[in-house]
């Protein structure tokens, strides 16, 4: 029979509807019975992509006897850290005080008053490795419950201050400086793979934002040994298994130091930061291989990530037929059945695919050797080489698909969407691509459309026709900078109103107007044990750090200096984080960048279907410059938003030649008119 999940939304916890555990989703029901019945809470935080998540439901929680135990001494829930992200905030933090380490599964007991006493992550089912027994880690906790009572409260009121203070977290006494800059550049060369690229050790992650940060390091000073990091990180990235050669996109993170074997999981975050990286290092570089990995990128999201109405899905899992990477691994005669001998040899000596295997016995399709390499091997053309590689990854694309595919979360979240939303429309600036700026539009509608409370708020997810969960401060900063980026696209000015509405509720309901900075929940949310702040960038970049980026760019081009000044004070309190720990602070370094400046407001003036017109834009767009705002008009849905900008500019008719203003606070030079003269100015700026 079902339990309570059964009528959940989340394909995480729909998993786990058919488990013998007495399974409650959070909510009043579960937790007023852990009041009336004085039990103890075992909350069980996981999602759907997350390998060692399936093997404890398939060890411990479809196992009778532990679902017995748990049945006679707590109320168990189970949360989707997805879904309830400040739940896992709040527990996470407490784990990690606990044990020194976190991860999921998250397993951990709380006070029917929801204070957290003892917590791990993934325990077996029986005592193995040194690892206590998961039967054993129930049986003492109800223990301690039943007869220590006292010191368990104790140490429960202990923890829980120690997560408040947290929030109340000491603040800077003074501004941040470029200086903050060179410490970010230092400790980054100091972490830097001189070899495989990348950052530290196994597992190896791929620190997107750390990327673009070295690339406006460089845009400052130039020096060589900046851009090389980013170009040896991608070009090893991109050949490594971490991505999929075969479909496009890429995988969680590598487990070995070299990029080769990858936690098979796809999030549609790490595509969209990465697919921005890819983008940026195009504009610096010019260089076709970082344009074509992000096509395949955006291609795949588009393909396999895509919601009917628009918008994104978040997962991809790691498993197929209950094994990991199942269905991306090869063997030669596979390969052989599908192109023939000849061209299956091609493609083995260039994907490196060997009857030994390079994972379990069997392939993860990577490539050691450049093309170049290849051919000269191989003793072929190069480009008649490439055609037959493509050619042969379209056909083996086409038997994968025939496969088992892993399974799908489905579920539509703001703040990743936002993420995906400013990937696509800078990737579709950039690249020229109109199908990506597209798409990015139909998202950005699907979720300001579908995705809000009758008062124009913000919910969280969204799944099978229903939104749910009050919308936490990233999803209104990862929306709102989203649409700025979505705006510079297309000048639709209806994404700049509606940018600027997001950011109101940011300042008005989110905003710790005590201490500075802002909570991770709205004044209204449900009351927890803690009120979170997220100040720290993890896999994706930290809620704090984007309003704050949100901010500065809707200031900018508003002229609402409540917004920039709102932004000012916060990277204020954050000196110390910014200077000491910069691989926690990419974003928040990003933002500072762009505070500093010199960031330029850009209005061009120029009939749109005019040739000259997207000549300029399309120079302009396909060169890097990262720290400015980009205006234009008409557009679409004009909006008063944006009245100061452009405020006394005007094109006379359609034959004018283009004319940009550019501008710093909105003061402004003399126009710049005409095409060569536009161009030439984009190039002394961006050479």
């Amino acid at each position: 029979m079902p339990n309570r999940l059964a009528n959940e939304t989340s394909p995480y916890l729909l998993q786990h509807a058919g488990n013998p555990v007495d399974w409650y989703p959070w909510g009043p029901e579960a937790l007023a019975r852990s009041v009336a019945e004085d039990r103890p809470i075992f909350l069980s935080i996981g999602y759907s992509a997350c390998h060692w998540c399936h093997v404890m439901e398939h060890e411990s929680f479809e196992n009778a006897a532990i679902a017995a135990q748990l049945k006679a001494g707590f109320i168990s829930i189970k949360v989707d850290r997805e879904e309830r992200p400040d739940l896992d905030h709040i527990y996470m933090n407490a784990v990690q005080m606990l044990t020194g380490r976190g991860g999921w599964p998250m397993s951990v007991f709380l006070t029917p008053q929801l204070k957290p006493f003892y917590g791990g992550t993934y325990f077996p089912p029986q005592a193995r490795m040194g690892m206590p027994g998961f039967d054993q880690v129930l049986t003492a906790v109800l223990n301690a419950w039943n007869n220590q009572r006292a010191e368990v409260l104790a140490a429960a009121d202990r923890l829980t201050q120690q997560l408040t203070a947290m929030t109340n977290m000491a603040v800077s006494k003074k501004a941040p400086t470029r200086a903050a800059f060179e410490n970010a550049r230092r400790e980054l060369a100091r972490l830097f793979d001189a070899r495989e690229g990348g950052f530290g050790g196994a597992p190896k992650f791929p620190h997107p934002l750390e990327l673009r940060l070295l690339l406006r390091l460089w845009w400052h000073d130039r020096q060589d040994e900046t851009l090389d990091m980013v170009r040896l990180t991608l070009d090893k990235m991109a050949a490594g298994g971490i991505y999929d050669h075969l479909g496009g996109g890429f995988h969680r993170y590598s487990v070995d130091d070299h990029w080769l074997v990858p936690h098979f999981e796809k999030m549609l975050y790490d595509n969209a930061l990465l697919a921005s990286s890819y983008t940026e290092a195009y504009q610096v570089t010019g260089e076709e291989r970082y344009a074509h990995v992000v096509r395949e990128t955006l291609d795949y999201v588009l393909r396999e990530m895509c919601d009917l109405d628009g918008g994104f899905r978040s997962t991809q899992d790691a498993d197929s037929e209950g094994v990991e990477g199942k269905f991306y691994v090869w063997r030669p005669e596979e390969i052989e059945e599908v192109l023939g001998p000849d061209r299956a040899e091609t493609f083995c000596h260039a994907y490196d695919v060997s009857a030994a295997g390079n994972f379990e016995g069997n392939n993860i399709l990577n490539q050691p050797k450049s093309l170049a390499e290849c051919a000269k091997m191989l003793g072929r053309d190069p480009v008649e080489l490439s055609k037959e590689l493509q050619e042969s990854r379209a056909r083996l694309l086409e038997v994968r698909n025939r496969r088992v595919p892993p399974a799908l979360d489905d579920k539509v979240l703001v703040n990743w969407n936002g993420l995906m939303i400013g990937a696509m429309a800078l990737a579709g600036s950039a690249l020229n691509e109109p199908a990506y700026v597209a798409a990015a539009a139909k998202a950005a509608d699907f979720v300001l459309t579908r995705m809000r409370q009758a008062d124009g708020r913000l919910l969280h997810t969204y799944r099978n026709g229903q939104a749910r969960f009050d919308a936490y401060l990233d999803d209104y900063a990862c929306l709102a900078d989203a649409l700025v980026t979505l705006y510079e696209a297309d000048f639709d000015e209806r994404w700049i109103a509606e940018a600027v509405s997001l950011a109101q509720v940011i300042l008005d309901r989110f905003a710790d107007k005590a201490s500075g900075g802002f909570y991770f929940t709205a004044d209204n949310h449900e009351s927890l044990v803690a009120r979170p702040k997220d100040v720290q960038d993890s896999s994706t970049p930290s809620a704090t750090a984007m309003a704050v980026t949100a901010l500065l760019r809707l200031g900018k081009l508003t002229g609402r200096t409540d917004f920039l000044d709102a932004a000012h004070r916060t990277l204020n309190l954050f000196t110390d984080l910014i200077e000491r720990h910069p691989m926690a602070a990419g974003q928040m370094l990003m933002a500072l960048d762009f505070q500093l400046g010199p960031t330029p407001e850009l209005v061009l003036i120029a009939e749109p279907g005019n040739a000259s017109r997207s000549e300029v834009l399309e120079g302009l767009r396909r060169r890097f410059w990262p720290n400015k705002v980009l205006a234009a008009r008409p557009g679409g849905h004009e909006s008063d938003v944006l009245t100061p900008l452009f405020a006394g500019k005007a094109v006379d008719g359609p034959t004018t030649e283009p004319a940009l203003y550019v501008c710093q606070n909105f003061a402004c030079r003399a126009p710049v008119i005409g095409v060569e003269a536009v161009k030439a100015e984009i190039e002394r700026v961006t050479k």
